[in-house]
């Protein structure tokens, strides 16, 4: 290859580097930041409601015929749901990796409108929603009044008037979840004052329905010759109070006229009642907000943050907006930690190479090409359509130290011209790159070809791997492009001959650290060939090292703890609370703010919120309730004792005293989607439709046996079918003798005890429900019934008279798992165990406590990471690495054996970074095995330096032994700066604290500990197992050569 053209036109190879790095820099300002690449599966949400119905009613009439028709629709991997006793029906679909989010909404819609007309009217009434969204929160805020100025119910609708439609207009914003209710005209019916005037609700709500309407009237004069023409306007639908309190129930021929004043209370109240919070403890609300799928977060983030401090100017007096979570802000934190880092690694690499280099101008050159290589990747990134995450900051960080190799090697080989006798800096960079520039094409395309296999995976470890790697191996190929140009052009503008030594006269600062630094390595060159030549004439201690290096892999492979993503502290903690079952929303509240007071009182929280009536992982329901809390900046909680585990278990000791309430606390997810929280998660399924008791009863033993694993902190369920309830039993006969159905008696019932969603009404120009029920007051006994009464053909009668109710317990909530009958399992790993190991622990205690029928599915990130550790994925993308070496090496030197010598190198590397991951206590994750994979590219591009040399020493007639010591001797130079770049620059890593520091520190532990055992191994060992093949080589090629010449 002639490189004269670039060092004969430095200003051309200069202006390629140029154009290289504007690119970057104008690709750095399109390019979108986000904590992670798009890795959740795309899930679909289906809602519906049906007012007043329990949750088997729910299962049965909603979710059973929508889910009938949404099964099989396309590329659907999994799918769940809730039915709830408020009424609630919920559906996720979760969708294969890939799936256009669009596409699959608009496949459900389809599939949910071939089954409407299975449901029931009042279903159909509310609607049946579908929503492409992720299931993970985005961004929690509070809204509140520190003094107490307004209560939950105005803030409620201040958000969902003013704040919310605002909200919902941001791009990516998938749901906008206000946690209370809307405005609601709520008619309080009086029964006892309704059975006076031999009324029911069905004679309310049609009253409601025939003088609370639009009409289309007309006019008067249109198409005539009058001078005008007059358009009749009908009031329309009602707005305030009064206007419905004077609506005519019913009117008798003397004149009088009972007006809906008359039997019922009348006020505009909330929707729901089943919500109720407040923040930092004062009234308030809170707003949970999800993106859709396929959407950068951090974009939205920013847009939201811009909106709410717009909207802090608006406020009403004494109403504050406050955050409670954000993933911007760890993303921010952490993103700020990475680039901190890549400074660090790059002062450290510069600092490697001035040492062994000597001279300030040989090492400008390598720096240069860290820049020129990292600022040009960032093109390629936009070009691949990538974005600026963790995954590829950490992937620059990682390359650093491998792309200021080929700038290296092509300095020392001009500093060896030098060395020779050269005085012309031009001849010596235009010798020099005659004999290296094959060596670089060659070490880059074998380090490269290690990225190329795992571009092609699939799922969420593939987005990892393909991200991870394209940033790798493009950073490489500009580190190559520039060595090949830009790199010799400098060589032959700035380096100078090696100083003369002149007698009398004291040589400069660089010339007398060279000379002492040629000693000392020298000497250690005499010591190495000394080690060498133990393993040479040794060689099965090189076999014995090799195999017990392989078993010790393989053992550390199969024992070292797994998982994902390793668990950070994300600034976030969501505290769930289970009540008792059958407490009343007031009751959970109570024992919420007994926690409520131990949260104000721990000094590393901000800010936090209190819902009762919802639960983060269990869903609506008036026993669930959750915390939201937010803790202080990172760099206000230094230290161990400030960390988000040491909180958390304050927070469990803090509530020790609280018996009659099960506490949970977890963090937010770490991969936005997979469900709510870093928890473990798993449904216990009745396969055999033995009915939800006995389902309730196997998860119960099978909780109990799991929380006497030691790998388990805490599993639990907030599934109970422990709740009070009253079976309602209608007497036929007696309806019939009374003239009446039993729909009469359910209707009426309904009306009363339930509600019933009578009309409409605009208001704060929206619209609102008009619902009918009867007060609190009146249905908080089994003496109630005594006091409602249904209409006969003999006048009113109580309802108790037709209706027996019976005593028994229920759940609150009802959940299936792909159309089996499911109740949902969380917990956390134990202090020192992994993911991977409740994975484990979970399979172990099914195979002995499940009876026959009953069988269990992970959900959300513990799925993921089940199916990856079941597949075998990374030990086959390993052995494809190295299958990729192996054979672009074997055409590269037309040989089947000498590149085994390479591969023999790798075995040693791979067991140093587990070793390493062991001793530092770290788990086999997704950042240690692109380390790993990053790590087989190296050590083989290593290992290339000394069989290549020693190849060529081969040829010119040495013998095998001369020739691999040879090559030992004089690749020790650039073997060790190879290695030692590589290790400086990750010590920043591996000895990372602070936000992301066990990612961090799972990269640069693993990396450290592969490169600094692989490369020892590979110094000794390499030349031995060279003598052996090339042995065989010549013994195999011999015969050939000698066949082709008969």
């Amino acid at each position: 290859m002639n490189l004269r053209f670039f060092i004969d036109r430095p200003v051309f190879s200069g202006v390629i580097s140029v154009v290289i790095v504007l690119m970057g820099v104008i690709a750095m300002q399109a390019l979108p930041v986000e904590q992670y690449p798009d890795i959740a599966p795309p899930t679909i949400n289906v809602w519906a409601s049906y007012p007043g119905a329990n949750a088997e009613t729910v299962q049965k009439a909603v979710i059973v015929p929508l889910e009938e028709a949404i099964n099989g629709v396309e590329n659907m991997t999994y799918m769940t749901s809730t039915a709830s006793n408020t009424g609630s029906a919920e559906i996720t679909v979760y969708f294969k990796q890939g799936t256009d989010p669009d596409m699959a909404a608009v496949n459900v819609q389809n599939k949910v409108s071939t089954a409407t007309s299975l449901l029931p009217a009042e279903v159909t009434k509310v609607g049946v929603t579908t929503m492409k969204r992720q299931s993970s929160m985005l961004m929690i805020f509070g809204l509140y009044s520190p003094k107490g100025t307004y209560d939950e119910t105005f803030l409620t609708n201040y958000l969902n008037i003013n704040v919310k439609p605002q909200l919902q207009r941001i791009s990516g914003v998938g749901e906008v979840n206000v946690m209370g209710g809307d405005y609601a005209m709520r008619i309080w019916l009086k029964p006892d004052v309704m059975a006076q005037y031999e009324l029911e609700p069905a004679d309310v709500e049609a009253a409601l329905s025939s003088q609370n309407i639009e009409a289309s009237i007309g006019s008067i004069g249109e198409d005539s010759k009058n001078v005008y023409q007059y358009t009749l306007k009908y009031r329309g639908r009602l707005e305030k109070e009064k206007e419905f309190e004077n609506i005519v129930i019913k009117a008798f021929d003397d004149g009088r006229v009972v007006r809906l004043s008359d039997i019922a209370k009348v006020e505009l109240g909330s929707q729901s009642y089943t919500y109720t919070g407040s923040v930092n403890g004062s009234p308030g609300t809170t707003c949970m907000i999800n993106q859709t799928a396929g959407t950068n977060a951090n974009e939205i983030i920013t847009s939201i943050n811009k909106y709410l401090e717009e909207l802090k100017e608006t406020l009403p007096e004494d109403v504050e907006v406050v955050e409670l979570m954000s993933t911007k802000n760890f993303l921010d934190a952490s993103i700020n930690e990475v680039i901190k880092t890549l400074i660090e690694a790059i002062i450290l690499v510069v600092l490697v190479v001035y040492v062994f280099l000597q001279n300030p101008r040989s090492t400008l050159i390598p720096t240069i090409s860290i820049f020129v290589s990292l600022i040009g990747t960032f093109a390629a990134l936009y070009v691949a359509g990538f974005s600026i995450n963790l995954l590829t900051l950490f992937a620059l960080v990682l390359a650093i130290g491998t792309i200021v190799d080929d700038a290296i090697i092509v300095v020392e080989a001009v500093q060896t011209r030098f060395d020779e006798g050269y005085r012309s800096p031009y001849k010596a960079a235009v010798d020099a790159m005659n004999g290296i520039s094959s060596a670089i094409v060659t070490s880059t395309l074998v380090f490269m070809a290690v990225f190329v296999p795992v571009s092609f995976m699939g799922g969420t470890s593939g987005i990892f791997y393909t991200q991870f790697g394209v940033t790798m191996a493009v950073a490489v190929g500009i580190s190559a492009i520039n060595a090949l140009t830009l790199s010799p052009a400098l060589c032959a503008l700035i380096l100078r001959p090696n100083e003369e030594i002149i007698e009398g006269r004291k040589p400069g600062f660089s010339t007398r650290f060279r000379m002492a630094f040629d000693s000392s390595f020298r000497r250690i060159v005499q010591k190495y060939k000394s080690g060498v030549k133990f393993f040479v004439k040794r060689k099965w201690v090189a076999w014995a090292s090799l195999g017990f290096v392989v078993v010790l892999l393989f053992y550390l492979m199969s024992t070292t703890k797994t998982g994902l993503v390793p668990s950070e502290d994300t600034g976030s903690i969501f505290v769930s609370l289970d009540a008792p079952a059958g407490s009343t929303l007031a009751e959970t509240a109570e024992i919420m703010g007994q926690v409520e007071k131990e949260l104000k009182d721990i000094p590393q929280i901000e800010n936090f919120n209190k819902v009762a009536g919802f639960g983060m992982g269990s869903g609506s329901g008036s026993s669930h309730g959750m915390f939201i809390v937010k803790l202080k900046h990172w760099d206000e909680r230094k230290g161990d004792e400030s960390s988000v585990d040491a909180i958390s278990n304050e927070i469990y000791r803090r509530t020790a005293h609280i018996k009659n309430a099960t506490i949970f606390v977890f963090s937010p997810p770490m991969i936005s989607g997979y469900g709510t929280g870093n928890s473990f998660e798993l449904y216990i399924q009745d396969r055999s439709g033995k009915g939800i008791d006995a389902l309730s009863k196997v998860t119960d033993d099978f909780l109990a046996e799991l929380n006497k694993r030691p790998e388990i902190k805490m599993a639990y369920t907030s599934f109970s079918s422990k709740f009070p309830q009253y079976r309602v039993d209608i007497d036929e006969a007696q309806c019939q003798r009374a003239g009446i159905t039993t729909q009469d008696v359910i209707n009426t019932l309904s009306g009363y005890f339930g509600s019933i969603y009578a009309s409409n009404f605009n208001r704060f120009t929206k619209l609102y429900r008009v619902i009918i029920q009867a007060p609190s007051d009146s249905r908080n006994s089994m003496q109630s019934l005594d006091n409602i009464y249904v209409k006969t053909t003999g006048g009113m009668a109580p309802v108790s008279q037709f209706v027996k109710l019976s005593k028994t317990y229920g759940s609150e909530s009802l959940t299936r798992f792909n159309l089996f009958s499911a109740i949902n399992v969380q917990g956390m790993p134990a202090d020192g165990y992994s993911s991977g190991d409740v994975i484990n622990a979970v399979t172990e205690v099914a195979a002995r406590t499940l009876p026959t029928g009953y069988g269990y599915e992970y959900s959300g990130m513990t799925r993921e990471e089940a199916q990856m550790a079941g597949s075998h994925d990374t030990v086959i993308i390993y052995c494809i690495c190295v299958l990729f070496i192996y054979l672009i090496l074997c055409a590269l030197y037309e040989s089947l054996f000498v590149p085994m010598a390479v591969i023999m190198s790798v075995p040693f590397g791979l067991a140093g970074s587990f070793l390493f991951a062991r001793m530092w206590g770290l788990e086999n994750n997704i950042y240690l095995q692109t380390g790993l994979i990053m790590l087989i590219g190296l050590l083989s591009k290593t290992a290339i330096l000394v069989t290549e040399y020693a190849t060529e020493r081969r040829k010119s007639g040495m013998t095998l032994t001369q020739a691999a010591m040879s090559a030992a001797a004089v690749r020790l130079r650039p073997i060790l700066m190879t290695a030692l770049t590589m290790v400086f620059g990750m010590l920043p890593l591996m000895f990372a604290s602070g936000v992301g520091a066990n990612g961090n520190r799972s990269l640069g532990v693993g990396v450290v500990g592969g490169m600094v055992i692989g490369t020892v191994a590979l110094l000794f060992v390499t030349p031995a197992f060279f003598i052996v093949f090339q042995y065989v080589e010549e013994r195999v090629m011999s015969k050939r050569k000698n066949e082709r010449s008969l």
